[in-house]
């Protein structure tokens, strides 16, 4: 299996499968003397770990971070740094039942028509307790954008047809975390909540979005023409599980304004160049334009459901499933620390490409 890597000069290789022994990786391109603050990495594993509250899987993992080598006395070393997250809590006995037979919307089949063979466990490789390692290389690379003071916040912003539809410049991002749904809206925040609450009552999942915001990113990050910011961004964003879709500043909802409004008009403000409204999503060109960057992911319901559904198996017979286990009613929540880090790979990794050309 290939393609395990991420990154051009900022590049994070990781390996690991739901029920192996551990997930890691290895963050190579990581600048020497940065101080780590390995309390916040760990932070963000919490965020994204499963048994956090009501409304997720109760799959009780700690996903402590070992961290084993390119840090040293809490900095870089500017060597690899290679980190692991031990697996503790796994029943392999509750997937059995798909040992045979394919789940509907998982990749048991291609899998198996692609390689020959498939660790049913969990999923194997194509878990998303992968994303472990991806929240670890993404909360390293935001100590590289701290220095340059770019904040990322995430959160979600929808949940099956429950929508919060106020701007993200009108939203307190500070109240992401007051809930367990991470959403910076209390009223829809409680909605989204006893939905989930609903649809996991019923055995059934439901999808949603995450809203990604970018702010003080500096002017000229991204590369023309294949390597333009937002194709990166969205690049990214699609390789996380579960996603179906990417946008982009005004994304699909600008196909229906003219091009008179939806022009981003330049003014100047004492000695900088700003935008009156930022429908680009703060990328022009495919660089970035010093405006806030903003873009959506979307979600689609966890492909598990505990009900029983109709399938064929392995040697391609009619047959049913009624999966057993642990699985989140919605991944939204737990999702966000992993938009976050992916989007931070990103930029970080523009960023080095920019340092590395002056002299």
């Amino acid at each position: 299996m290939s393609s395990n890597s991420f990154g051009q000069l900022l590049k994070l290789t990781t390996y690991g499968e739901s029920h192996g022994t551990s997930i890691g990786g290895i963050l190579d391109g990581f600048p020497s003397g940065i101080k780590i603050n390995t309390q916040f990495i760990q932070q963000q594993l919490t965020r994204r770990r499963p048994g956090q509250s009501k409304i997720t899987t109760s799959r009780n993992e700690l996903d402590k971070i070992i961290f084993l080598s390119g840090i040293y006395d809490n900095k870089s070393t500017g060597t690899p740094i290679a980190f692991s997250v031990q697996n503790s809590n796994q029943r392999s006995s509750d997937y059995s039942d798909i040992a045979q037979n394919y789940r509907p919307s998982h990749a048991d089949f291609t899998y198996d028509q692609k390689f020959g063979f498939r660790d049913f466990r969990g999923g194997g490789r194509s878990s998303a307790r992968t994303t472990i390692s991806q929240v670890v290389g993404g909360s390293l690379a935001q100590h590289i954008l701290w220095k340059e003071k770019i904040e990322i916040y995430a959160y979600t912003s929808s949940v099956g047809n429950i929508e919060l539809k106020t701007p993200y410049s009108e939203l307190d991002l500070s109240q992401i975390e007051n809930n367990i749904i991470r959403c910076p809206d209390e009223k829809i925040a409680k909605n989204m909540i006893s939905y989930i609450e609903t649809i996991k009552a019923e055995g059934d999942t439901v999808g949603g979005t995450i809203t990604c915001v970018i702010k003080n990113i500096p002017i000229g990050l991204g590369e023309p023409v294949f390597e333009k910011l937002n194709a990166r961004l969205g690049f990214a964003m699609l390789g996380i599980n579960a996603v179906k879709g990417f946008e982009i500043g005004s994304g699909f909802n600008g196909t229906v304004l003219k091009g008179s409004e939806h022009n981003d008009i330049f003014y100047k403000q004492n000695n900088d160049i700003k935008t009156r409204t930022n429908f680009s999503g703060g990328i022009q060109g495919g660089i970035s334009n010093g405006q806030d960057i903003y873009f959506k992911v979307a979600f689609k319901p966890v492909a598990t459901i505990l009900k029983k559904q109709e399938t064929i198996n392995k040697q391609l017979e009619s047959s049913t499933i009624n999966p057993k286990g642990r699985h989140d009613p919605c991944v939204v929540p737990r999702a966000i620390p992993i938009v976050e880090a992916m989007a931070a790979l990103v930029v970080a990794d523009f960023y080095l490409i920019n340092k590395s050309r002056k002299l």
